[in-house]
């Protein structure tokens, strides 16, 4: 059984990233956050729940301990998705581990985890072309975020700088995903855009924000993706690929 203190000296520090993992994987902060939960309450209460026993850095222990608590939350996806590809790519694309790390997170031979990532691109970019609005207040940026989506396959059918062209622009597009900026360039909010948004239409949003961790707290209602400025192209592609396909399959949870 783990001591209280040390959990929370060793593990805290990576508790948000693990959420908006676990957030990505099943297509729901309420999921994602209970799975979390989970994964704590064994890690305090379970003698044989030892993070350290493989001798793994904290931060590769507690998503190791996550996937051996829940192993199969994922978003059922396409049959051409190798197990585990979206679990691989999401560890390697978004939270930054080596393939040797994630592969210890996931207790594969290193040597799939390519494979795994491969197979799980094939899989985003084969997903239904989708209209995408833009919700950003720097052109670079927001010309960057288009280039990404296009190369993808979708269609960028809006884009709006401010809360109040968003909510226009939304209505005159009919989006199927969102990718907002948190703050936007007349000091309205991204997220308030996002939530007035979902009022009329049942669309994933992925916000893209340099602070993450003020959004991962699990205290509150908060997003289910978050990309951290700067991105990598490959960040944006793996977040907006699991966002389709959760809209396009029915996710999973406790």
């Amino acid at each position: 059984m783990a001591d209280g203190s040390s959990v929370r000296a060793n593990f805290a520090p990576h508790l948000p990233h693990l959420r908006r993992y676990a957030r990505a994987l099943t297509g729901s902060q309420r999921s994602g956050d209970a799975y979390v939960r989970m994964a704590l309450e064994t890690l305090l209460t379970a003698p044989e729940a030892d993070p350290y026993a493989d001798g793994l850095p904290p931060r590769v222990a507690l998503f190791h301990l996550f996937d051996s608590v829940a192993p199969d939350i994922l978003v059922v996806g396409p049959e051409h998705m190798p197990k585990g590809g979206m679990q691989a790519l999401l560890l390697t694309e978004v939270e930054g581990f080596t393939p040797d790390e994630a592969a210890q997170i996931l207790g594969l031979p290193v040597d799939d985890i390519a494979a795994m990532v491969e197979g799980a691109k094939v899989a985003i970019f084969d997903t239904i072309r989708s209209r995408v609005l833009i919700i950003e207040d720097e052109p670079m940026i927001a010309m960057h975020l288009e280039q990404i989506v296009e190369d993808m396959g979708h269609e960028v059918s809006g884009m709006a700088m401010t809360h109040a062209d968003a909510l226009i622009r939304a209505h005159e597009v009919d989006p199927e995903l969102v990718l907002a900026d948190i703050q936007l360039a007349d000091g309205s909010s991204g997220l308030e855009a996002a939530q007035d948004i979902l009022q009329s239409f049942d669309v994933p949003v992925v916000f893209i924000t340099a602070y993450p961790e003020r959004l991962l707290t699990g205290e509150r209602p908060e997003p289910t993706y978050l990309v951290t400025k700067p991105f990598k192209v490959e960040t944006v592609v793996a977040t907006i690929g699991q966002a389709l396909l959760s809209r396009r399959f029915k996710a999973v949870g406790p």
